[in-house]
C-alpha cells in the first residue's frame, strides 16, 4: 500500500465521537471538519472543529444518513479523509465506496469487509467456514416449544434495534412482526433471524486492529454484559474471570474472523459466552466501538491515531504493547431507568465529574439534549492497577458528579458498580432483569438526606446574590422578630417542609430542624453542619421544569425536589385514564384491532412511540375499556399530547 499524508479529516458523525476524533486529529496536526443538522448547529462538536458544514434538516435520514451530502461537505471544506465514527453511516459499504470514488481517504475497513459482515446471517456463514464457533439458527416458522427461549435479531441491525426475546410460542408471530417492523424502520431492511437465547450468558468481545501489510492485533477482551434493552451500560477491560484457555481461544477466533475478510483498521468481534464457558460468535462490528476507551486505557494506545496511520498506509508493529491494569466505563444517559428507561430532553445545565477519570462527552453546560438523537451524555472511564480500584474510583467519581437540568441514570450506575454481584465479577446479560427494581428504589437513608437537600434548596431560593444591595443581604430592618418562612417540596414521593427565619446578619436560623445548622447560603451553594459534620450542597434551579436539583456528598449525592405550590393550578388536570405522550416522538405502531370500545387489560401495550433512537411502549394503566384513541401510525406528537383514554372497570 502506498504511503500518503493526510492533512484534513471530516467526521461523518456528531456528538461525543466527533469530539473524540477531533481531539486526536488535532494532536496529529490534522485540520478538522464537522457536519451538523439544524438542531446541532451550536453543538460541541461543531464548536470544536476548525470548519463546519450544515446538513439541512433535523431527522437523521435527512442529515447524518445522507452520504451524498456528507461527501459534498468534505469536498467543499477541503478535507481529504472521512472518519465515520460509530452509528449512522459507519458500517455502510456503499458510503465507503462513494467516499473513495470521490478521491477521499476512508478511515475504516475496506468496503468489501464491511459488506461481508453487514448481514449477521451472511457473517455467520463466513465464520462457520473460518472455524469460528456459532449458535445454530432456528427457523422461526417451524420453531417448537423445545426451541424456546428464542432471540429474534435484525440481520442488518445493531444497538439492540430489532431484537426480541420470545419465551412463549404463542407470542412468536407477533414478536416476529414487531422485530421486522423495527428493523425496517431503523435499517431499511426487515430481514430477521432467530437463534437460541442463552440465559445468563456473558457478552464478551475482542478488539482487533489490522493493517494493510498482514499484521492483525487482538487487543484483549472486554466484558459488556450489563445492558438495558440490549444496549450496553457498563463495559470493562479485560473481561474478568475468564480462564486463560478461553481468553486465548477468543483471541484466536477474533483474528481468524478478521483474516477471513482481509480486514484493515479497528474492529470488534463479539461473542456470547455461556455460563459453562462456551463461546459463540455473535457479530463483527466493522468500526470503532463506543467502549474503545477501556482498551485504550489498558494498552496505553490511541485507537483513533492508529486508525489514521493505518489509513495512511503505515504498518503496525508485529506485536501490540502489553496490557496493564484494569479499566471500567459507564455510559451516562439522560434517561429515567425507573420509568422504563424513558429518555429526557432539555437543557443540561451542569455536567461536572470530579476525580482522575476520563470523560468523553459531546456536551458542555447549557447545551440542549435534543429529541432527535441518542440520549447519552458522556462516557466516564476509570483506570487503575486492579479491577477493585477501578470500580471504586468510577463509582466515587459518578457519586460526586454534579449533573443538573435533566434526570439521568447516574444513581443506577453507582448502585450497579457497588452491587455485590458486580463487585465479585459475576456478570451476565440478565443483571438488570433481576436487579432493576432494587437498583431504582429510593435509598433507605433518603429521608434525612432529602430533608437536608430540601433545606439547602429553600435557603438557596431566598438567598440574596453576593452583589445584592446591603438591605437585601441583611434581610431588611424590622423592629420585631420575623415570622418563619416556609417552603414545601416533594422528593421521590415524600413531602418535606422547611421552616426558617431570615437573619439580619450571619446565617438564617432553622426552625424545627434539630441537628442542622446553617453555615452559609448563596443561590447556588449552601453549607450546612449536620450532626456536627460540615456538608456542602450545590443547588441549581431547573430551567426545563419547576424542579430544583441538589448535589452533595451526603446521603447518596443527587436529589430532585419539586416545589409544592400553595394553590393547585385548575388547568393542571386531565381526564382519568388519559395516556399522555411521555416525550416528543413518532407513533410507529398501534396495537392491531385497537379502537374505541375495545376492552384492554392493565399493562397491555396499546401503541409504540419512537424517540431518541428507542421504541417506548405505551401501556394500558388499568383494565377497562378504551374510550378514545387519538394516535395514528406515523403521527408526530409533542410531550404531553393526549394519545388515548382508558376507562377503568368499576
Amino acid at each position: 500500500m502506498t504511503q500518503k499524508t493526510l492533512r484534513s479529516v471530516l467526521v461523518a458523525n456528531r456528538g461525543e465521537i466527533a469530539v473524540r476524533v477531533f481531539r486526536t486529529a488535532r494532536a496529529l496536526g490534522l485540520a478538522t471538519v464537522a457536519v451538523h443538522s439544524d438542531p446541532d448547529a451550536d453543538a460541541l462538536h461543531v464548536r470544536t472543529a476548525d470548519a463546519a458544514v450544515r446538513l439541512p434538516g433535523a431527522a437523521p435520514a435527512d442529515t447524518y444518513l445522507r452520504g451524498d451530502l456528507v461527501i459534498r461537505a468534505a469536498l467543499a471544506a477541503g478535507a481529504d479523509a472521512v472518519h465515520p465514527g460509530y452509528g449512522f453511516l459507519s458500517e455502510n459499504a456503499a458510503f465507503a465506496r462513494e467516499v473513495q470514488a470521490a478521491g477521499l481517504t476512508w478511515i475504516g475497513p475496506p468496503p468489501r469487509a464491511i459488506e461481508a459482515m453487514a448481514s449477521k446471517t451472511r457473517a455467520k456463514e463466513l465464520m462457520r467456514a473460518a472455524g469460528v464457533p456459532l449458535l445454530e439458527p432456528v427457523d422461526p416458522h417451524t420453531a417448537a416449544a423445545a426451541d424456546l427461549p428464542l432471540l429474534l435479531k435484525a440481520a442488518a441491525g445493531g444497538g439492540g434495534r430489532g431484537m426480541r426475546v420470545v419465551r412463549d410460542l404463542h407470542a412468536l408471530k407477533e414478536e416476529l412482526e414487531a422485530a421486522r417492523a423495527e428493523a425496517r424502520s431503523a435499517f431499511g431492511d426487515d430481514e430477521v433471524f432467530a437463534e437460541p437465547y442463552v440465559e445468563r450468558g456473558r457478552h464478551v468481545e475482542v478488539q482487533v486492529l489490522a493493517d494493510a501489510h498482514g499484521t492483525v492485533w487482538a487487543l484483549g477482551t472486554r466484558d459488556c454484559s450489563l445492558q438495558r434493552r440490549h444496549q450496553k451500560v457498563i463495559e470493562e477491560a479485560p473481561a474478568p474471570g475468564l480462564p486463560e484457555t478461553l481468553r486465548a481461544s477468543l483471541h484466536e477466533a477474533a483474528v481468524a474472523a478478521a483474516r477471513a475478510v482481509s480486514y484493515q483498521g479497528a474492529g470488534t468481534v463479539e461473542f456470547l459466552v455461556t455460563a459453562d464457558g462456551r463461546p459463540y460468535f455473535l457479530e463483527m462490528n466493522t468500526r470503532l466501538q463506543v467502549e474503545h476507551p477501556v482498551t485504550e486505557a489498558v494498552f496505553g494506545l490511541d485507537l483513533v491515531a492508529l486508525q489514521l496511520r493505518i489509513a495512511e498506509g503505515a504498518p503496525l508493529p508485529l506485536n501490540p504493547p502489553q496490557p496493564s491494569g484494569h479499566a471500567v466505563e459507564a455510559r451516562l444517559y439522560a434517561e429515567d431507568p425507573a420509568k422504563d428507561w424513558r429518555p429526557q430532553t432539555g437543557i443540561l445545565q451542569t455536567l461536572a465529574v470530579p476525580g482522575e477519570v476520563r470523560v468523553d462527552t459531546g456536551f458542555t453546560d447549557g447545551d440542549t439534549v435534543s429529541i432527535h438523537y441518542d440520549p447519552m451524555l458522556a462516557k466516564v472511564v476509570a483506570h487503575a492497577p486492579t479491577r477493585a480500584e477501578a470500580v471504586r474510583a468510577l463509582a466515587h467519581a459518578l457519586a460526586g458528579a454534579r449533573i443538573h437540568g435533566l434526570a439521568t441514570n447516574r444513581e443506577l450506575l453507582v448502585r450497579s458498580l457497588r452491587h455485590p454481584e458486580f463487585e465479585a465479577g459475576h456478570l451476565d446479560t440478565g443483571f438488570y432483569d433481576r436487579h432493576l427494581p432494587a437498583l431504582t428504589e429510593a435509598a433507605p437513608d433518603a429521608g434525612p438526606a432529602a430533608l437536608a437537600a430540601a433545606v439547602a434548596a429553600a435557603l438557596a431560593e431566598t438567598a440574596p446574590a453576593p452583589h445584592a444591595p446591603l438591605a437585601a443581604r441583611i434581610g431588611g430592618w424590622r423592629n420585631l422578630r420575623s415570622q418563619p418562612q416556609t417552603r414545601h417540596y416533594t422528593a421521590a414521593g415524600t413531602a418535606y417542609e422547611v421552616r426558617y427565619r431570615p437573619a439580619r446578619s450571619g446565617s438564617p436560623e432553622l426552625v424545627d430542624h434539630p441537628g442542622i445548622r446553617v453555615l452559609s447560603a448563596t443561590p447556588e451553594l449552601v453549607t450546612l453542619e449536620i450532626e456536627g459534620v460540615r456538608r456542602t450542597f450545590h443547588v441549581k434551579q431547573n430551567s426545563n421544569t419547576p424542579d430544583v436539583h441538589v448535589d452533595s456528598t451526603y446521603g447518596g449525592g443527587a436529589h430532585t425536589l419539586t416545589p409544592v405550590p400553595r394553590f393547585a393550578d385548575p388547568q393542571d388536570r386531565t381526564e382519568p385514564g388519559s395516556l399522555l405522550a411521555p416525550m416528543p416522538g413518532t407513533v410507529v405502531r398501534v396495537a392491531e384491532g385497537l379502537a374505541p370500545g375495545t376492552p384492554v387489560t392493565a399493562g397491555q401495550p396499546l401503541l409504540w412511540l419512537e424517540a431518541m433512537k428507542m421504541e417506548h411502549r405505551i401501556l394500558a394503566p388499568a383494565s377497562g375499556t378504551l374510550t378514545a384513541l387519538h394516535a395514528v401510525t406515523g403521527q408526530q406528537v409533542e410531550f404531553g399530547a393526549l394519545l388515548a383514554v382508558v376507562q377503568e372497570e368499576a
